[in-house]
């Protein structure tokens, strides 16, 4: 295992956040409470992208968010199209989890110029697609193969080139309404190594966030289950008062 000094590129250590689907939020009002529960819940950041969703829906969001919301906001890219200058930070993601060369270097050419130019703050992240049980629209659209949940060995020797690449952060993501949501004990290997561990997909429980920040993840990003549960903002908060 290689264990050193964790980077600081998020300003917490047990951190929560919530992903918003521009494609999924074209209701004002449900957004708009989306946002108020967040702030009362004290989630860490919003996370903002998706797999499909139109540019004009992402700038509306973006923007809505921006003016209605003080939590920092952070482009999680389907897309090279879904860039903002309005938004905080950026996931600069790498698929290295698949062979597919587009989300490998290609997109990444395509977006970095206009991300230059917008001056937004770039996190270069290895991003892992990890089976979740389901068919999800990442592995879709990335035509990527996800890694089977059980081959930790893989996860964390992916990771670690990914440190050795010079990444910031390490998401793993089991996908879009996940059945299966990322393996624990991979998540201990993995947070052996010196980068930032952002875990989502299929997270539904407080205990799971629980397990996932004592097993070393920074931050644990939570999705479909807010858009079909909102309430489980209000268990989040009682979380984070512990």
């Amino acid at each position: 295992m290689i264990k050193q000094n964790r980077s600081t590129i998020f300003e917490f250590t047990k951190g929560i956040a919530v992903l918003v689907d521009p494609d999924k939020s074209k209701d004002v009002n449900e957004l708009q409470n989306i946002i108020r529960n967040c702030e009362k819940a004290a989630i860490d950041l919003i996370f903002i992208g998706g797999s499909t969703g139109t540019r004009e829906e992402f700038q509306f969001t973006v923007g809505f968010i921006k003016k209605n919301c003080s939590i920092p906001l952070i482009i999680f890219p389907g897309s090279p199209k879904q860039l903002s200058p309005e938004a905080d930070a950026l996931l600069f993601l790498c698929l290295i989890s698949g062979r597919n060369p587009y989300y490998l270097i290609e997109s990444q050419i395509e977006s970095a110029e206009d991300i230059a130019k917008m001056k937004l703050k770039v996190i270069p992240t290895s991003y892992l697609l990890i089976d979740g049980g389901t068919n999800s629209s990442v592995a879709y659209v990335s035509q990527t193969t996800p890694i089977p949940s059980t081959e930790h060995a893989i996860m964390y020797k992916t990771a670690l080139a990914g440190k050795f690449l010079g990444h910031e952060a390490t998401y793993l993501d089991a996908g879009s309404g996940a059945k299966l949501s990322i393996p624990i004990e991979a998540v201990k290997m993995i947070s052996q190594i010196d980068t930032q561990l952002i875990i989502g997909g299929g997270i539904k429980t407080i205990q799971q966030i629980k397990d996932y920040h004592e097993a070393g993840a920074t931050l644990v990003v939570i999705g479909n289950h807010i858009e079909t549960h909102p309430e489980f903002l209000l268990e989040i908060k009682e979380y984070k008062k512990n």
